[in-house]
């Protein structure tokens, strides 16, 4: 089992700033993408941004120039930092990592979800 933990959520004004951590913890052979997701009230859950071992990022069009993934391999621990918040923002964020447990066996494992709220 692989278990995600997240941090760092919370209410925020517009033009505002939040960043987001997630630890992976459990039976890990290798991570290799790590990511954010977010789903706001009616709406599907979205990639915002996602993180390659190699350090290799994407980014939904709408956060690009606005928030930065970024991961810590010794740590296991992917961050998000969100600059210029709005309130089109607010949703509740889902840390996602794939692996391997063992070196044939994969994993995909989500987070719990932490609240992003922006207020206008």
């Amino acid at each position: 089992q692989v278990h995600l933990v997240e941090s760092g959520g919370g209410l925020v004004q517009a033009g505002g700033s939040l960043r987001l951590s997630c630890a992976a913890s459990g039976t890990i052979f290798s991570i290799n993408a790590m990511g954010w997701y977010r789903q706001a009230p009616g709406k599907d859950r979205e990639l915002v941004a996602s993180i390659t071992g190699a350090g290799s990022t994407n980014y939904a069009d709408s956060v690009k120039g606005r928030f930065t993934i970024s991961r810590d391999n010794a740590k296991n621990t992917v961050y998000l930092q969100m600059n210029s918040l709005k309130p089109e923002d607010t949703a509740v964020y889902y840390c996602n990592a794939e692996g391997k447990i063992t070196i044939i066996r994969h994993f995909v494992s989500w987070g719990q979800g932490t609240q992003v709220t922006v207020s206008s």
